[in-house]
């Protein structure tokens, strides 16, 4: 065996873990690690802000339900990518950030760059660190690796400095740093089991709200088997979205808030209990409905309320275990009086849809988009505030892993890195970017690194000329004279994604939004379709009973 560099152990173990694609934006403070990615087939991606780069791993592993790497130079490399990892922080994303660092003989005399890196990661990852040797890269990324996906996942970073990344080891390290993670599952306790069954089985307004940890834990067969058996009204949220098809007689989406408020038994299954479900307290959930709680992470099970049966255990296995000789829970009234809200609501939001208002109304747009792209398997990426939140009324998401959004943190600026991450992984799948025009404003740049890795997309920019999302509470609260910091420019930004290589047209008129779409689709190349929407139609379709 011979001796490999820091960097090369680094790509080495990156390699070993999986690690096929990582990004990131170049700086000699980690180049040791470039060579070493080059000689292990490890593809690197470079973007145009260190944020980009670790959010577009973010969604590597998010598609993939593996760990991503994002690798950045040291000092504002660094800080760059903070948005992104308290982004996957918030949604509890395995994601690894290497962070470059002057050589260990010069900290403290005011290198280049230098400042005090893990410290700033400390409250928003698993784990921060820095490795103090080369003969320790192969062991610290190891335990790396197996702390970002244990339990709850989450990001972790690694400072390594030059002198590390530049001097040699023993190849060998490489390959003793193995079994370093269990595959095993964790099953729910027998008791609390029972004790979940017992109260399913009595229920009469039984109600099933899923999170992300369907699709993280490959749950989506566990869900269809135990929805099939039981007939519960099922609701998703997060990467959720998707892992019931919207033909299937379990699945609910436009009635939730209702689902809620009546319901007698809500099982909870790998979501927080945090502002998206009312914090599972009153109003939002019935003041004396029974909460069955199901979470991987024992500390997140009474958050926020009592609950009365907690089920620690990854969702698939107990789901499976939920679904061995259950029988249908509540009536079919329930589901018909559900039904019916949903049905008297798509009516609601049909005049909507099918508004000629011009400019364009938020749910004509959605409309329009679902018509074309539901003609083929996409996958989305919501990036923004009222554009976003009226689309994801509308979009049907037919199949798990097609839908993507920041998560509980709000993060704008995911559009462009989560679809890079998208199209790198499944090159024959259409991916759209839906977008307000601020959230543009963030990483829209990186539309030039899809033009430059020829990763064709669709970006759909619901253009109001204004922070839509904010606008509109604040000038409720505050007045028209008291909302400054609310209104953008009318750009064009179909004309910035041409000026960066690709393509893109304005629409202002309903009637010209499919053709479009489907020129958009048809392109093979990142097109931009920004189309002109009325900054008072979220208004009122707020006062129409929508929460957008």
């Amino acid at each position: 065996m011979g001796t490999l560099t820091g960097g090369q152990l680094v790509a080495r173990m990156l390699r070993r873990e999986g690690v096929t694609t990582a990004f990131t934006l170049s700086g000699l403070h980690v180049a040791p690690i470039y060579v070493g990615c080059v000689d292990e087939g490890i593809q690197l991606v470079d973007t145009r802000h260190e944020q980009a780069a670790a959010h577009a791993a973010d969604a590597w592993a998010r598609l993939t339900r593996r760990l991503g790497a994002c690798i950045v130079t040291a000092g504002p490399g660094v800080t760059g990518t903070v948005t992104a990892v308290a982004n996957a922080w918030a949604a509890s994303v395995p994601l690894l950030v290497l962070g470059g660092a002057a050589p260990t003989f010069n900290q403290g005399r005011g290198s280049l760059q230098e400042m005090p890196q893990t410290q700033l990661f400390a409250g928003i990852t698993k784990w921060s660190d820095r490795v103090p040797s080369p003969e320790l890269v192969p062991s610290f990324l190891a335990r790396a690796f197996r702390v970002a996906r244990a339990g709850r996942p989450g990001p972790v970073f690694l400072e390594i400095p030059w002198d590390v990344l530049s001097n040699g080891a023993d190849e060998e390290l490489a390959a003793q740093a193995s079994g370093y993670r269990t595959a095993a599952r964790s099953p729910g306790d027998p008791e609390q089991l029972d004790a979940a069954q017992a109260l399913l089985a009595r229920a009469e307004r039984p109600v099933l709200v899923g999170g992300s940890s369907i699709w993280w834990d490959g749950a989506v067969e566990a869900l269809a088997a135990l929805a099939d058996a039981t007939g519960v009204p099922v609701y998703l949220n997060g990467m959720g979205r998707g892992c019931l098809p919207p033909g299937h007689p379990s699945f609910f989406q436009g009635s939730r808030k209702e689902a809620l408020a009546q319901a007698d038994v809500v099982l909870v299954v790998g979501t927080p209990l945090d502002f998206r479900v009312g914090y599972g307290t009153a109003p939002t959930f019935a003041a004396d409905a029974k909460v069955i709680q199901v979470d991987g992470d024992a500390a997140e099970i009474g958050r926020n309320r009592p609950i009365d049966v907690g089920i620690v255990g990854d969702s698939r296995s107990v789901l499976q275990q939920l679904a061995s000789g259950a029988r249908r829970w509540g009536g079919d009234a329930w589901r018909k009086r559900l039904r019916a809200v949903e049905e008297e609501r798509a009516a609601r939001q049909r005049r909507f849809e099918e508004s000629d208002q011009r400019p364009i109304h938020h749910f004509r747009l959605a409309r329009a988009l679902d018509t074309v792209a539901g003609r083929s398997d996409v996958t989305y990426v919501g990036d923004g505030g009222n554009v976003v939140a009226v689309a994801a009324k509308v979009l049907r998401v037919p199949r798990p892993g097609r839908w993507l959004d920041p998560g509980p943190l709000g993060c704008l600026g995911v559009g462009a890195p989560f679809a890079i991450a998208a199209k790198l992984l499944a090159p024959e799948r259409p991916v759209c970017v839906v977008q307000g025009d601020g959230a543009f404003g963030l990483n829209g740049m990186d539309y030039e690194t899809a033009v430059r890795f020829k990763l064709p997309m669709v970006v759909v920019v619901g253009n109001d000329a204004a922070w839509g999302q904010i606008l509109i509470p604040q000038r409720n609260l505050y007045g028209e004279d008291r909302s400054p910091a609310t209104r953008l420019a009318p750009t064009r930004y179909d004309r910035l994604v041409e000026a960066m290589g690709g393509r893109g047209e304005h629409v202002d008129d309903p009637k010209d939004l499919i053709p479009a779409l489907e020129r958009a689709f048809a392109s093979g190349t990142v097109y931009c379709v920004d189309v002109a929407i009325d900054p008072e139609a979220a208004a009122a379709a707020g006062a129409a009973g929508y929460a957008v």
